[in-house]
Parts: C-alpha cells; structure tokens; sequence
C-alpha cells in the first residue's frame, strides 16, 4: 500500500487514520513546489493532478475523504465506521457538511490568500468566505456542545475528516466564538495518533528550505 501525499496538505487526513488503524503504508511524497503532481507520472495516478493518492493493489483511489472511508470500511476492527445505519447516515451526513460547508470557505480564502497569483485576488472574496464559514462553524459549535465526538460515543471517520478542517479554520482565526471546538480539537491532537497540524507541517518545510539552502 503506497500513500502519494506531503503535508501539510490533505494527506493529513489519511496519515491520521491510517495512524489509527496501525497497519503499514509507504508514504511517497509529491514535491508541489517543483509542480511534480503536474507530471505525467503522477497524472497517470490522478488525472487532476492532486493529493493524495492511495495505491492497494489493483485500486487506485483519489480524493482525501474517500480514502479515509475505504481504509476504515477495508479495516473494520477498529470500529472507525458505525455500525448501525442511523449512525452510518450521522457520520455520511457531518463528513459532508464537513466538506461542503467548512472546507468550501477554506479554500476560498486560501485561493484569495495565497494560492492564486497576487493580480486574481479578490479581498471581497476573503471576507464573505470568513463570513460564510463562520456561520457554519457555529451550527457545529452548537451540535458539539454535550458531545465527545460527532457520531455516538466513539471515534469516527467524521472525527478525523473534523479535526483536521477544525485545525484549518482555527489557523484562519474562524474559532474564536467556538470555545467547544477549541477544546474539541485541543483533545483530538491530543491522542497519540495524531498527526502534525497544519502550522507544524508548514514549519516542517520552512525548515527543510533552510537547511537546503532554498529560498522562501
């Protein structure tokens, strides 16, 4: 089994599952900065040119969410997937809005902030994304607020897919009225399984520049 991903990207995700689960992974790391996931080579693996990418034989699967959901339906031990439908609806129906509602007004502002060239920045988008992405943050301070984990009363898919776009949102200040997901988040980097954050992974490349004698 081969991982094609680097942090502090959506790899993450999967590192954090697979972390949970204990099984072993080859991790390939894509170098973005030389524009490698635009390759031949890789777009054999994924046509978008995106990571991550999980090779398990004969599959070859894209898309961080999906991969986290096979990894945790192939290794069922560890209980990462409900058992029951109305718990497996709760956590399909969290990881969605997760994604859809959450992670949508992330990458706006991370587009309008750093990703797109300076002269396609648009301000006004930055704001209505801080706008749109704190209304949603809300709705899961609320649905956290007498809950351990989103799902029943254990970890699922939906906690690690949360976690890591919580640590996102916190980086770009959209927790500071959530004091449940704060404390949330805090508890979920706290387990020993838990991956580098975002602003570790960042730190991590700023200093492999440094030491490599590449500019920043």
């Amino acid at each position: 089994m081969k991982l094609y991903g680097t942090v502090p990207s959506r790899a993450l995700r999967v590192l954090w599952l697979l972390r949970e689960l204990d099984i072993e992974c080859e991790v390939v790391t894509v170098n973005l900065g030389t524009g490698e996931q635009r390759g031949p080579d890789f777009r054999a693996l994924n046509p978008a040119g995106k990571i991550p990418v999980l090779v398990d034989g004969d599959v070859v699967l894209t898309e961080s969410v999906a991969i986290t959901l096979y990894l945790a339906e192939k290794y069922p031990g560890k209980g990462l997937i409900p058992t029951s439908l109305a718990d497996r609806a709760q956590m399909y129906r969290w990881i969605f809005f997760l994604v859809t509602e959450i992670e949508l007004p992330l990458w706006r502002i991370a587009l309008h902030t750093r990703i797109y060239e300076a002269a396609e920045r648009r301000p006004e988008e930055v704001a209505l994304a801080t706008r749109d992405g704190r209304a949603m943050i809300d709705v899961i301070e609320n649905h956290m607020q007498d809950r351990e984990f989103f799902v029943g009363d254990h970890l699922t898919v939906a906690d690690l897919n949360a976690a890591y776009l919580l640590d996102w949102a916190n980086l770009e200040n959209l927790l500071e009225d959530a004091p449940r997901l704060r404390t949330y988040l805090a508890a979920m980097y706290a387990r020993p399984t838990a991956p580098p954050t975002i602003a570790e992974g960042f730190a991590m490349i700023r200093k492999w520049k440094e030491e490599h004698g590449f500019p920043q």
